[in-house]
């Protein structure tokens, strides 16, 4: 049985660590407000985006943009690719840890992605610095890594532009050189749903083709349009992965925060039923090392 002391000393250790979780709730709290505030703003945003361009897709019907089907030479729009798929797979993580499950669940549904297009040659671009410590030892070929976007909670629009461009050049440049391109895009990172829930999400980034259902939905009025669909698609297309891949960013922060908070109220719990069980053996300890001192003195007395 330990003594008082190694007790003690146990004791005092998980009540400095409950401190700590405490405190790490309470920043990731605060964080999280700011963070579900960005998102909220952020989604009507680029939900209307979509449906302004997905009406404009069905009305320039007779006009092809690179970003909008399969590079030539790997495929026409809506036909198969000739030989192999390559895909590249963008996996949004967090660059740090203590946030429970939530970059297990995001290398989870990777792991599944690739399992499912096994036949095909995927690339992962990693933006996280924990989907990165994974894969790496892994026999995956990693294609670009991005770290140290989401660590600080402070997302900024020229990382996803960057981010984007890399993604869009490496997509364009399938129509050049066949060999080398890649056919398609996806993008997975943690949805945020509430501080309790949070769903990793896949979905196709480029080519963009048919926009999700439900987002281009039906045009509430009319539109005209100057400038013709080339130079309307030149600009607003990748503006919109831009926006989608930023959406993702600030979903995955979101999410990090809640699973954040989530992870350190838990361990909080669990460090104050420690601290009970601790203090419950010490008495236990402390009683018994008293009746035997007890006992002690009264078989002194009696032997004198």
């Amino acid at each position: 049985m330990p003594s008082i002391q190694d007790l003690r000393r146990r004791l005092r250790a998980v009540k400095s660590t409950q401190q700590i979780t405490k405190a790490m709730k309470m920043v990731a709290a605060a964080r999280l407000r700011r963070a579900q505030e960005r998102v909220t703003a952020a989604r009507p945003y680029t939900k209307k985006m979509t449906q302004i361009l997905g009406d404009l897709s069905q009305r320039a019907s007779d006009f092809q943009h690179p970003l909008l089907a399969l590079p030539t030479g790997r495929g026409d729009a809506g036909e198969a690719p000739v030989g192999k798929s390559r895909i590249v797979l963008a996996l949004v993580t967090a660059d740090k840890g203590l946030c429970g499950g939530f970059n297990t669940n995001l290398i989870k549904a990777a792991n599944i992605f690739l399992r499912e297009h096994a036949s095909e040659e995927i690339e992962l671009v990693l933006i996280g610095r924990k989907g990165n410590d994974f894969f790496s030892r892994r026999p995956t070929k990693i294609r670009r890594t991005h770290l140290n976007i989401t660590g600080t909670a402070k997302v900024t629009a020229t990382d996803a532009i960057e981010i984007a461009r890399q993604l869009i050049a490496d997509f364009t440049a399938s129509s050049t050189d066949a060999e080398s391109g890649i056919d398609k895009v996806y993008l997975l990172y943690g949805e945020f749903k509430s501080a309790l829930v949070q769903k990793p999400v896949v979905s196709q980034l480029l080519p963009i083709g048919t926009l999700p259902e439900g987002e281009a939905a039906e045009s509430e009025g009319d539109y005209l349009y100057e400038q013709p669909a080339a130079e309307i698609f030149d600009v607003l297309l990748p503006k919109l992965v831009e926006n989608r891949i930023y959406q993702a960013l600030l979903e995955s922060v979101a999410s990090e925060m809640a699973s954040k908070m989530t992870a350190m109220e838990s361990a909080s719990k669990n460090a104050g039923e420690i601290i009970d069980r601790l203090t419950l053996n010490m008495n236990r300890v402390r009683q018994a090392a008293i009746t035997r001192e007890i006992i002690e003195v009264v078989s002194g007395a009696e032997a004198l």
